[in-house]
């Protein structure tokens, strides 16, 4: 993670989450409904993340998707609050996106990347 680059602005709640591993409130974020189609960036270094064709409705309240654009998001061990959880982060910034869960059975892929919306920023596909 090299602090030199040039990044784009945070609001402080973006800060709070991509920065500072926060989470912001279910059915609160701006893309936890979003039917559009394109790609989903890092809202801080703009390295695409997700494409639209791997989200889908898991009913928890913020972006869910089912993979990754491969290499795009790193993993790591999240102990906090009690729980273990593999944490979610771009792979180019190390900016914090979510968790990510196995075995719920939502998708054939039967995977759920749990992702903030303030984390995350929508390109629609050209027409």
């Amino acid at each position: 993670m090299d602090e030199s680059k040039n990044w784009n602005p945070l609001t402080p709640e973006e800060e709070h989450v991509i920065v500072h591993k926060g989470t912001e409130r279910p059915f609160s974020g701006e893309y936890w409904n979003h039917k559009g189609h394109g790609l989903y960036v890092c809202r801080r270094c703009q390295t695409p993340l997700y494409r639209s064709s791997d989200k889908f409705d898991s009913g928890c309240g913020w972006p869910s998707f089912d993979d990754e654009i491969p290499g795009a998001v790193a993993r790591q061990e999240d102990f906090s609050h009690g729980m273990r959880r593999i944490e979610i982060l771009c792979a180019h910034c190390g900016g914090h996106l979510g968790h990510v869960f196995h075995g719920e059975h939502f998708t054939p892929k039967n995977t759920r990347h749990c992702v903030n919306s303030l984390s995350i920023r929508f390109i629609p596909a050209e027409p």
